[in-house]
């Protein structure tokens, strides 16, 4: 599959079967999306494969804050309830579960807070370029996967759920697996780019 193909293709797909992502498959497909483009020439990302073990601590805090926004939010208990089960399922259930984690390594520290603002701002667009590496790579090696941004709501719950250091901050999960037997993503309209793309001469 060339890059062409895959960016096409690739679609977000939730419907994945139980069987093991192979660590080889996993390695590879981090390895490339340590390959995206960050500021400086730095390697702001961390990317934590997250085993079984830890999955319960790290659904149950994300799950304690995530009640909290939603009780200050004024939705009801059942509304509540089945939200975090839906969430817990995606955490707990993932064939293979990473989280994507910045920190401030080879970052400039400006005085300012403008500019300390956009500095950390390159580092989300660049994790950002890294999450769809890693994507793109899960596709073409045969893999679906699809993305969860909870982390970045919750990034000291994550952090403290799987005893990272304190300088790594949560950003987002990406779940990957085999796509179940008959699953398929929804259709995606195509974009009308003449909406989106603006020349200017």
């Amino acid at each position: 599959m060339d890059a062409l193909d895959a960016i096409a293709s690739r679609r977000s797909l939730r419907q994945l079967d139980s069987r093991p992502v192979p660590r080889a498959l996993l390695d590879r497909a981090l390895a490339l999306a340590c390959l995206a483009p960050a500021p400086h020439h730095t390697r702001p990302w961390r990317y934590v494969i997250v085993g079984s073990d830890p999955r319960e601590e790290l659904a149950r805090r994300m799950g304690e804050a995530w009640r909290a926004d939603l009780e200050r939010d004024g939705h009801d208990e059942r509304t509540i309830a089945r939200l975090l089960a839906k969430s817990r399922r995606q955490i707990a259930g993932a064939p293979a579960l990473v989280l994507a984690c910045l920190t401030r390594e080879g970052l400039r520290d400006w005085p300012d807070e403008r500019r300390a603002r956009h500095e950390w701002a390159m580092a989300q667009h660049s994790l950002g370029a890294g999450l769809q590496n890693l994507m793109l790579a899960a596709h073409a090696l045969g893999l679906a996967s699809y993305w969860i941004s909870a982390a970045l709501f919750a990034p000291d719950a994550a952090r403290e759920a799987l005893a990272l250091p304190d300088e790594y901050v949560a950003q987002a999960f990406v779940v990957l697996g085999y796509p179940a037997s008959g699953a398929a993503p929804k259709p995606r309209p195509a974009p009308d780019v003449r909406k989106l793309i603006i020349e200017r001469e």
